[in-house]
């Protein structure tokens, strides 16, 4: 994480906790040392959403609480964050939470799917509509875990793959990696998913054992370099219009804080979620160029794959809904704020001669 970067994070939050009152009283407080898991080996995820969150609780603190973070792997598997952080192995874990949704798929209404809203519009609902309230309620019930966003993205890319697609036939028996809810959505489709840790990506590509991955966004692609060992980056994600990530704390943990020192923590949480999302939005603008001068070839998706994808998500929702309480529950209020936002687009956007 750049300097700019992180003062950004602890400067904002900074001004934040001074308004709110709490950095007055920060320094009478208790001394922590929390471990926290992770689902990451490095990238922006690692550098702008774990060690981002981890520093801005420190600087807030005055140093009292510290968070030491380790990579995936570390503590336990990349995709068992929440597993490692309920079993009391890490006192909190950075993870998506869509990871959970062979244990209950209401994960991925929390972590983005294909039928999701854009990220603007989950930031308020989150943030402004209840979403924040309805997973910390659900990850408890369900989990008995603490749980708030930490980090969001922007709309992923589609996949980098060693093949072209334009099309729904050229999905047809595609291998690809992907998580979550597309696991089944895109097999819908005609596709051979799989999945696997992110760490794994990138041999599993590099020998042909898939064809083509889906990770991040354009920004956070570059790091793990796809686009060395393929040719096609393929735009938009239309298996990921937004993706939250999740901050997961054991009960034990949570409860040895002082009501200031959640009120820091969820302060720092809420800061470092805002600044990921304007930080790759702006680096997401440069990274075309990147990749073009990589080589890349940047295929954008035919319109029938893009709505068919979408009309896959939203039916798969609904049968899911029909079975489960919690998942309808929470369908039920997103479907509610899109009704409310159904005009959004006429009272926000100007139109601009077609150039």
């Amino acid at each position: 994480m750049t300097d700019m970067k992180r003062r950004t994070v602890i400067g904002a939050a900074a001004g934040v906790l001074a308004l709110a009152g709490l950095g007055g009283q920060a320094a009478a407080q208790e001394e922590h040392s929390f471990s926290m898991a992770t689902s990451w080996g490095g990238g922006p995820l690692m550098e702008i959403g774990a060690m981002a969150f981890a520093e801005a609780v420190a600087e807030l603190s005055n140093g009292r609480i510290e968070i030491e973070v380790f990579p995936a792997g570390t503590l336990g598997p990349g995709l068992k964050v929440s597993e490692t952080v309920k079993n009391g192995v890490a006192d909190m874990g950075h993870t998506w939470i869509g990871y959970d949704w062979g244990a209950d798929p209401t994960a991925v209404l929390f972590g983005g799917f294909a039928g999701s809203f854009d990220t603007e519009k989950m930031l308020h609902w989150l943030y402004r509509d209840g979403g924040v309230e309805l997973q910390a309620e659900w990850r408890e019930e369900t989990f008995d875990l603490v749980s708030m966003p930490l980090f969001i993205r922007t709309a992923e890319a589609f996949l980098h793959s060693r093949k072209p697609v334009h099309s729904l036939e050229d999905l047809k028996g595609l291998k690809l990696r992907t998580a979550g809810a597309w696991l089944e959505i895109s097999k819908s489709m005609g596709a051979a998913p799989v999945t696997m840790p992110g760490g794994d990506v990138y041999p599993a590509l590099e020998r042909g054992a898939i064809d083509a991955t889906e990770w991040g966004t354009l920004y956070e692609n570059i790091s793990p370099g796809f686009h060395r060992i393929t040719k096609y980056v393929i735009i938009p994600g239309v298996h990921q219009p937004t993706a939250p990530f999740e901050l997961v704390i054991n009960p034990n943990a949570w409860a040895s804080l002082s009501e200031p020192d959640r009120q820091l923590i969820k302060t720092a949480a809420f800061l470092v979620t805002m600044n990921s999302w304007l930080t790759i939005g702006q680096e997401d603008a440069k990274a075309l160029a990147f990749f073009r001068e990589q080589g890349n070839e940047v295929i954008e998706l035919d319109p029938e794959v893009q709505y068919a994808a979408r009309e896959a998500g939203l039916a798969w929702a609904q049968t899911i809904a029909a079975e489960n309480p919690w998942f309808k529950r929470v369908l039920d209020s997103q479907t509610a704020f899109g009704e409310l936002w159904a005009d959004a687009v006429r009272y926000r956007n100007v139109k601009a001669r077609p150039q």
